[in-house]
């Protein structure tokens, strides 16, 4: 089984977790820093192997993610997805040309027999990052929503092709409970100096970590070193539909929502100026308070907030 030397290890799903990471490489030694990426949200499409969060966090640390979208690579070109459309193949996923060769060699290598926490250090390497980045689990996991007209989706056709524009009444992660977590990793959250929950979705990106067997008991273990960045913002989420999904689902869309949903698992929230009025609040669920800048526009925002977040765990 490998074993992690990571002193911080980081819960990701998303562009906030691959912003929140690159700045944690620059307040902290890379090769000290642990990814635990969500691959829920993993698909199956061409024939090939989809890991959105995993790529947005490598291709992001690497310098080559699309500056406008936050995922997919900066100057890509399509003409694999142009030349689809010519057969009305399924292209509402879009596939950039060089993108595609990560899932084409992904696949090839998991064809192969490799596993999929192999290949993910592979392609990080081939990139030249020296963080350490890991799928929570090998297994195959699912997020699935339940929406009121269709019953449930995947989740790729509910977050891309509904481009989530549509209700939702349930969330579930398919697999989870036969799935087992990548090796090595309970081991890292146990010797970590610190954990971070990344400003991801609660829902969609952070649950389905948790609901693999024995990430959440071991979380709740190291709750005194666990800090977690709200990633909503005076009510509202900076990207994707985290505010939306909370509501739906009975949560309060606010940090104290936020909050309340991470009691049992971390000691620190740590939220954005603008909700500052709310951190009585949010001590009242449990959690001690450190409000400071969250917004990352560029990376100095990110190293800055990282440097908050490890300084929070050194003051819990």
């Amino acid at each position: 089984m490998p074993e992690f030397a990571a002193k911080v290890c980081v819960l990701c799903g998303g562009v906030g977790a691959a912003k929140l990471l690159s700045g944690m490489v620059r307040a902290q030694r890379p090769k000290d820093v642990l990814a635990i990426v969500n691959t829920a949200d993993d698909t199956q499409l061409h024939g090939l192997h989809i890991s959105p969060d995993i790529d947005t966090v490598v291709y992001t640390l690497a310098g080559a993610v699309n500056p406008q979208t936050g995922w997919g690579l900066a100057n890509e070109t399509w003409n694999a997805m142009d030349a689809l459309e010519r057969y009305d193949g399924i292209t509402w996923f879009r596939l950039g040309d060089r993108d595609l060769a990560t899932h084409l060699y992904r696949t090839q290598r998991l064809t192969q027999g490799a596993n999929l926490a192999t290949v993910t250090a592979e392609i990080a390497a081939s990139w030249g990052l020296e963080l350490q980045v890991i799928p929570v689990t090998n297994d195959p996991i699912q997020t699935k929503i339940t929406t009121p007209d269709e019953g449930e989706i995947d989740f790729q056709d509910y977050f891309v092709r509904r481009r989530h524009n549509v209700a939702a009444t349930n969330v579930r992660v398919a697999g989870a409970q036969g799935a087992t977590p990548c090796p090595g990793l309970l081991g890292a959250l146990d010797n970590a100096n610190i954990i971070v929950i990344a400003p991801s979705n609660p829902i969609v990106s952070i649950a389905p970590l948790l609901a693999v067997p024995k990430v959440r008991p071991a979380l709740i273990r190291q709750r005194h070193k666990v800090v977690a960045v709200s990633p909503i913002v005076g009510g509202k989420a900076l990207k994707g539909p985290a505010d939306r999904l909370l509501r739906e689902l009975g949560h309060e869309c606010s940090v104290v929502g936020v909050a309340k949903l991470y009691a049992q698992v971390a000691s620190t929230l740590v939220i954005d100026e603008v909700d500052a009025h709310l951190a009585p609040a949010v001590q009242d669920a449990g959690l001690a308070c450190v409000v400071a800048p969250t917004i990352m526009d560029n990376i100095d925002k990110a190293t800055a907030l990282a440097q908050v977040v490890l300084n929070a765990s050194h003051s819990t």
